[in-house]
């Protein structure tokens, strides 16, 4: 078995991919963020999910607790459950994708 889904047909900024894909077990989201725009900063603490991140278009910075670290093609951050995280855009925007998952399960 195997599914296909393209990220060009699905609206919105965030794009549940996983959940698209009939996907069950993995956690993976992408986001288009329009230029400078921020996202929603946040922590896993009550989920316990880690997460990755990695951009695949354009650039921008995730902060994580008071680091902030570039985001661009090529680098993936992981930030624990427990770290405040929250992306931001860079001036000509950031797509990037975020694979999540329990520690643990």
């Amino acid at each position: 078995m195997f599914a296909i889904v393209d990220s060009a047909e699905l609206e919105g900024r965030r794009k549940l991919i996983a959940r698209e894909l009939g996907a069950q077990a993995i956690k993976l989201n992408r986001f288009d963020s329009r230029p400078g725009q921020e996202g929603f900063g946040h922590d896993e603490r009550e989920s316990g999910q880690e997460e990755i991140y990695f951009a695949v278009e354009g650039t921008g910075s995730i902060r994580v607790g008071s680091e902030e670290i570039p985001l661009e093609p090529g680098r993936f951050v992981l930030v624990t459950p427990d770290e405040t995280h929250q992306v931001i855009a860079g001036p000509r925007g950031l797509s990037y994708v975020v694979v999540g998952a329990v520690i643990g399960e």
